[in-house]
């Protein structure tokens, strides 16, 4: 079952991959090994010996990112230079003044929610913790954004009437189970600890808030800044690092707020099977997924174009299921120009939500695919005008944070009216992602007449179009690999004769 697989299947069943060992999950070694120097705050990479920069990100070791952000130096150690805004090591925002509630972006997060974390103490730090949302709130903090310029909304905890609406009891009683245990596991790569209940009922409850309001027009948009993300739990089960369905709650909010139709936007690189199975037979709720699917191959193994929805609402599930890794902004917004808008402005939402996980960013650990901030700031700004510009935008995945919290800002500055850099102009996809987009527009051409005359175009354009495929081969076969510190796992040889081969080297750069 596609649903049984982890973020470990996937990588283990990578044909890049040197043999079939089962690597455990956040155990790239089985013993602590005395020559690993130092993990990587940015991206949790190993290095070793005493290098001074993270091999696979660059990041020096000292960075100051949980201090200021992606606006912190990556290739210096931190500095305590003034800024007017900062951040406290448990995660409070401070240095400015609250700004006025009739700011018309609102912000949701509670630093309650960053005492979710592995209690456990494993050899690789599990990349979705809770710097994730500090290096966020560092960046707006030192951008004077927010607090700033957004206004923030008080936090509470989802009620469990609520949460009825789309989790099952048995679920609920689960995740609330954990608040008695120290540490737990809902699959090896989800975990929980006595506070994980909480944190997720306050992210819920944030989301859910933040549509109420934007819809009541108490706010115009929203950024829900909360862990743990959501978007793979399903109506019985947590899993891929998510306990409550966050968008899936906020969804809901609108529809009791007054939206009839919503539409859920995921552009998170891994498809949200949950947000997926829970609306799989509701026409009120339209689900656009863009991920990385390799046939399958690529977590959580569901999102190919032919999962159009079911029970009278097919096609009310929109996949858009990338065939390779290194999809950069050039394919996003191609999808978006002719499968994403089109259909969106045909079902005529009066409410948008954005699940925004940004590992598809450049740099990811786990996404292996090239969106950069500019691509996620034009992405935002084609979808503020849908619903009259009622836009709530919720953070799910993406685990460099230098690359989250850059793209965040990005987003966050599309909310408050600022123009993308960069204007769309003619684009030119990748020949994968052609394809790709030809697949969905071929089976939602059925449920969508408005994609029929662009699906004709692009088939007349197809043997003389103008691909994007700059910088492939050897860069985009690296991206598609799974990252350095899993393949290791249980080798020790391959392992050890890494640390040789890296020491040689080095004594080699010491010597010239």
């Amino acid at each position: 079952m596609h649903g049984d697989l982890t973020f470990q299947d996937m990588y283990n069943n990578m044909e890049l991959l040197e043999d079939e060992d089962d690597d455990s999950d956040w155990e790239p070694v089985a013993e602590p090994v005395e020559m690993i120097s130092w993990f990587c705050t940015n991206c949790t990479m190993v290095n070793l010996g005493d290098i001074a920069h993270c091999d696979l990100c660059g990041e020096h070791k000292t960075s100051g990112i949980l201090k200021h952000g992606f606006l912190a130096s990556s290739k210096f150690p931190q500095e305590d230079s003034h800024i007017d805004g900062k951040i406290e090591a448990n995660g409070n925002v401070i240095g400015f003044q609250q700004s006025a509630l009739s700011s018309p972006t609102a912000v949701g997060f509670d630093e309650r929610m960053l005492l979710h974390s592995e209690i456990e103490m494993k050899s690789h730090p599990h990349p979705e913790r809770p710097d994730r949302l500090r290096a966020i709130a560092a960046s707006l903090a030192t951008a004077g954004i927010f607090p700033g310029r957004c206004q923030a909304i008080a936090a509470r905890e989802i009620t469990r009437e609520e949460l009825e609406r789309v989790h099952s009891v048995e679920h609920i009683q689960t995740v609330d189970f954990t608040a008695n245990i120290f540490s737990s596991y809902f699959t090896p790569d989800t975990y929980a600890n006595e506070h994980s209940a909480r944190a997720a009922r306050l992210a819920a409850g944030l989301c859910a808030d933040l549509a109420s309001a934007i819809f009541s027009g108490r706010a115009k948009n929203g950024f829900a800044l909360v862990r743990p993300p959501g978007h793979h739990a399903g109506v019985k089960q947590a899993m891929g690092f998510c306990l409550h369905n966050n968008a899936a709650v906020a969804a809901l909010a609108a529809q009791v707020a007054g939206a009839k139709r919503v539409l859920i936007v995921d552009w998170d690189v891994h498809h949200g099977n949950g947000t997926q199975e829970i609306f799989d037979d509701n026409k009120s709720v339209l689900y656009v997924s863009l991920h990385r699917h390799e046939d399958g191959k690529f977590y959580p193994g569901t999102g190919a174009a032919s999962e159009v929805g079911s029970k009278g609402a097919e096609g009310y599930c929109v996949n858009i299921p990338w065939s390779c890794g290194g999809v950069g902004d050039n394919d996003y917004i191609f999808a978006f120009q002719h499968v994403v808008l089109p259909i969106a402005t045909e079902f005529a939402p009066d409410f948008t939500i954005i699940s925004a996980g940004f590992d598809a960013a450049r740099g990811d650990p786990l996404g292996h695919c090239d969106v950069t901030p500019v691509g996620y700031a034009q992405m935002t700004d084609m979808l503020s005008n849908i619903s009259g510009g009622k836009l709530l935008v919720i953070l799910e995945g993406g685990y460099n944070l230098r690359s989250i919290s850059s793209s965040a800002t990005a987003v966050i500055k599309v909310l408050l009216g600022e123009n993308p850099s960069a204007e769309v102009a003619d684009i030119a996809p990748s020949r994968a992602g052609l394809q790709t987009v030809m697949e969905v527009l071929k089976i939602q051409k059925d449920f969508w007449p408005g994609v029929g005359a662009s699906l004709t175009q692009l088939q007349s354009l197809w043997e003389g179009f103008s691909y994007d495929d700059k910088e492939k081969g050897h860069k985009m076969r690296r991206r598609a690999e799974a990252p350095v510190w899993w393949k290791w796992g249980r080798k020790r040889l391959l392992y050890h004769h890494f640390i040789t081969r890296h020491l040689r080297a080095k004594r080699k750069r010491e010597q010239k």
